[in-house]
């Protein structure tokens, strides 16, 4: 008994200290799985590149608002459902596209009033937007859970360049250029989903792109269009994200499923583009409908573009209203947090925990910190 608790302490106490005593594989191989996992996890900065975080009346809605609320369950809080989670953050998105817009300026309306609600957030959980890469180091080192304040799509630009200042000085520090409507002033380029139509990438997307890295924010390529991510690789000057996707040669158990997914899906070849860019990809649950085999999805995302380019990118919503839609509960049955299980599974399933280090967080930090320098 006294061997195990000296074991468990080491290994605890070595990773707790930045690495710098951070046991071989072969120490680690020879722990107990429970263990194990939690040796990764103290040592892994562990970020969902992307989640739907939507405090209680934010939730976007296709077409007009419902006549009626939908119904409500006790508010969660942003900080618990972070710590619950094992992730040091989330990249925090509204769907922007799903909100009630009518016309031009809506969009912003909904944007700025989404950004001040999750302030509110932020303010009673004590939890803190993460502005730069050191921001992610110290959240992990205090065990002090943050956000990167995201967007998925961009509609809220509306041929005004200058409201990527605005929101950059809001904390937004993620943005994702495009998602499955256009929007309704100036286009910013093709995506996935729909018929291509403008070329791939707008001039005006092309400047989007040139101001988030002037500013100092990540951009995500996530619904693009094949087109659209070569021509914005040929501009950005630093490195892109594709958030949340997976390949479409990953089937998954399910055929229907993968055929309903496929335009959001992407080949090797896009994959690969990106990766020799410097870029990450983030793996999404939605074809895994059980743990075991997101992870092999996770697989299959490293063996097409290498180990330092693959992340995970859930596509939940960590904070919501709606029942069972937490990233604690991606699956039936799902206990003890979403990345605790997934870091768990990732050793059963013979990644190392290098590999679950890059995989679970430290890739994207990368490009995060290379974007927000």
């Amino acid at each position: 008994m006294h061997c195990h608790s000296s074991r468990r302490q080491f290994l605890t106490t070595a990773i707790a200290c930045g690495g710098a005593l951070l046991p071989g594989p072969a120490t680690l191989s020879a722990a107990p799985r429970e263990d194990r996992s939690r040796a990764v996890l103290a040592h892994t900065i562990g970020v969902d590149m992307h989640n739907h975080v939507y405090p209680a009346g934010t939730e976007p809605h296709r077409g007009p608002q419902p006549a009626a609320p939908p119904m409500q369950t006790p508010e969660l809080s942003l900080a618990d459902e972070l710590r619950q989670s094992g992730l040091t953050a989330v990249c925090a998105a509204y769907v922007l596209d799903f909100a009630h817009i009518e016309k031009p300026g809506d969009a912003r309306e909904r944007f700025l009033s989404w950004l001040t609600a999750i302030d509110a957030q932020l303010r009673k959980g004590r939890v803190r937007r993460a502005l730069n890469l050191k921001d992610l180091e110290s959240a992990h080192r205090f065990r002090q859970p943050a956000i990167v304040q995201s967007v998925e799509g961009a509609q809220f630009i509306e041929g005004h360049l200058d409201r990527v200042e605005e929101v950059y000085k809001r904390g937004v520090r993620h943005l994702q250029l495009l998602h499955e409507q256009d929007d309704l002033v100036a286009p910013l380029g093709d995506v996935n989903t729909g018929a291509a139509h403008l070329g791939g990438l707008t001039p005006l997307g092309a400047d989007v792109i040139r101001e988030c890295n002037r500013l100092g924010i990540l951009v995500d390529l996530a619904h693009a269009s094949h087109e659209t991510v070569l021509a914005a690789l040929k501009v950005a000057t630093r490195p892109v994200i594709i958030s949340h996707t997976n390949l479409d040669t990953f089937a998954g158990p399910d055929p229907k499923m993968h055929q309903m997914m496929m335009p959001r899906l992407i080949s090797r070849d896009h994959a690969k583009v990106v990766a020799d860019a410097g870029g990450v990809i983030g793996v999404w649950t939605h074809l895994a409908p059980s743990l075991p085999e997101f992870v092999q999805s996770i697989k299959a995302m490293v063996d097409a573009v290498g180990v330092d380019h693959t992340g995970i990118g859930s596509d939940t919503d960590l904070l919501s209203s709606r029942v069972g839609q937490g990233s604690n509960r991606a699956w039936p049955g799902l206990n003890g947090g979403f990345f605790n299980a997934v870091v768990a599974e990732m050793l059963r399933q013979g990644f190392t925990p290098a590999d679950i280090t890059k995989i679970g967080g430290g890739n994207f930090c990368r490009v995060f910190g290379k974007a927000t320098a």
